[in-house]
């Protein structure tokens, strides 16, 4: 096991190094304060690196993953970052961004016992059910793609419904909200469609009303 993280150590040394010799000036910049425009949310899979597929160096991407790219309402963590994103760092784009294939996606709608995780993911399985007329139908690779794209275009729904995000659109930030799916077989984003950009495109329900004085 040591031998195994010396050899990250040693990966690490041999990446900084490199770096510093192509641009001498890239750690300094770096170490100043983080001003991206963007935040991505994303599943943890490991295939699924942010900067990366968007060829954005360090420092450009404000990032949040977690088992299959949700947002809960009463996640802390979740709601902490956006928080951060939103107030302090005022990005102007968020991309919620699923992946094809995924498997936490595939273990909500498959069933089975799969611990702990099946708690989180629970949402998925109601979503499954409001789409099961449209989704049955298909085989099971396709089954899981096509939840992947509705998945993504539901958080990004739930965002919309925050009050981090309606109070920034209520002092007049410009804000985005993009689903995006990512395939592994291509490394290619696909772009879903479903953006919401102001408060008067979120559902009527969840709108945050202006407070108005009481008599």
């Amino acid at each position: 096991m040591r031998k195994e993280i010396e050899s990250l150590l040693e990966n690490n040394r041999a990446w900084a190094d490199k770096v510093n010799r192509n641009d001498p000036d890239f750690f300094t910049r770096l170490s100043n304060q983080q001003n991206p425009d963007y935040l991505w949310i994303g599943c943890s899979d490991s295939r699924v690196p942010a900067n990366q597929i968007i060829n954005l160096p360090p420092g450009e991407v404000f990032v949040h993953r977690n088992v299959a790219n949700l947002i809960h309402h009463n996640d802390l963590n979740a709601l902490s970052v956006l928080q951060y994103a939103v107030d302090v760092l005022q990005v102007r784009h968020i991309m919620v961004v699923g992946h094809y294939g995924c498997g936490g996606i595939r273990a909500a709608i498959e069933g089975g016992d799969n611990g702990m995780v099946d708690n989180w993911l629970h949402s998925v399985r109601e979503l499954y059910y409001q789409h099961r007329d449209e989704l049955e139908p298909l085989s099971s690779d396709e089954r899981v793609n096509r939840m992947c794209e509705l998945n993504a275009c539901s958080q990004v729904q739930r965002l919309s419904r925050t009050k981090i995000i309606q109070h920034a659109w209520q002092r007049g930030q410009q804000i985005w909200i993009h689903g995006w799916v990512y395939g592994l077989s291509d490394g290619r984003v696909k772009d879903l469609d479903c953006t919401i950009a102001g408060l008067e495109e979120a559902a009527d329900l969840y709108r945050v009303k202006s407070a108005t004085p009481v008599d």
